[in-house]
């Protein structure tokens, strides 16, 4: 499990001052402890599916300052198509969490899933944990997984919003996550070799992952040195690693490195 935290969180988003910074801090530190053992529940559980869940996640709650839409929901009266068949439910069914839950019919399945009263009490929707929650459980409905691995920030953007508003804050909170789990890689200890190493994967950046795509250019493989661990590294790292005699993981650890260095 990847130890994503508090302080990993507030390393993505937004800095704020006053209130909002108030309102941030309640968020992230009622959630800290249970990020990353929320999203390794649901298989968030590598490089890219966090660094695109944060990337989602930090736009669509306005920075971790909110659970809460903004506007009144007004907007969503009569609609039918999100289950809002009685007077004032547009209000009443806002959009709440870390990705937004709107209208009746999505509080009542959401809730059902979660096994808890959303529809008769919305407003526990905008409770940090269960909002957490809601944000995963809208992940895994919508198979974003899987356009995550691909680093396809398009067609999850579009599997979150249904369109592409917002694009380029995704893509800067996506920049950032990926920063930050870079330098978390960074402290990592290779298990059972003893002392620190700089663990490398698909989703890292910095200046290690030039060293890396550095050290595999002088060994041949015709790769862009530019600090982003991206697909064509990690095809070139598994290469290498089977020539070398390595477990083909793509993921560069200690012998890696050391076969790299050689």
């Amino acid at each position: 499990m990847i130890p994503v935290d508090g302080d990993f969180i507030r390393a993505v988003a937004p800095r704020f001052t006053g209130a909002r910074a108030a309102a941030q801090e309640r968020i992230i530190g009622a959630i800290s402890g249970a990020f990353a053992p929320m999203l390794a529940a649901y298989a968030i559980d590598n490089v890219l599916r966090i660094a695109h869940f944060m990337g989602q996640v930090t736009h669509e709650c306005a920075g971790f300052r909110t659970t809460e839409e903004f506007a009144s929901g007004a907007a969503y009266e009569g609609r039918e198509d999100l289950g809002n068949i009685r007077p004032r439910d547009g209000r009443r069914y806002k959009g709440r969490g870390l990705i937004q839950l709107t209208g009746r019919a999505n509080y009542r399945r959401i809730g059902g899933i979660l096994g808890l009263p959303l529809e008769d009490q919305p407003e526990l929707a905008a409770d940090p944990l269960t909002s957490l929650r809601i944000a995963c459980e809208y992940w895994k409905d919508r198979q974003i997984s899987g356009p995550a691995d691909a680093d396809d920030l398009v067609t999850v953007t579009r599997r979150v919003n249904g369109g592409l508003n917002g694009l380029e804050d995704r893509r800067t909170y996506l920049r950032r996550a990926r920063t930050a789990l870079a330098a978390i890689a960074g402290t990592l200890v290779a298990a059972g070799q003893g002392g620190a190493v700089t663990v490398l994967r698909r989703g890292s950046t910095g200046d290690a992952v030039g060293e890396a795509q550095a050290l595999l250019r002088a060994k041949g493989f015709p790769i862009t040195v530019d600090n982003d661990f991206g697909p064509a590294t990690e095809l070139a790292v598994m290469e290498f690693q089977r020539r070398a005699g390595l477990a083909a993981d793509g993921i560069i650890g200690r012998d890696t490195w050391t076969a790299l260095r050689a």
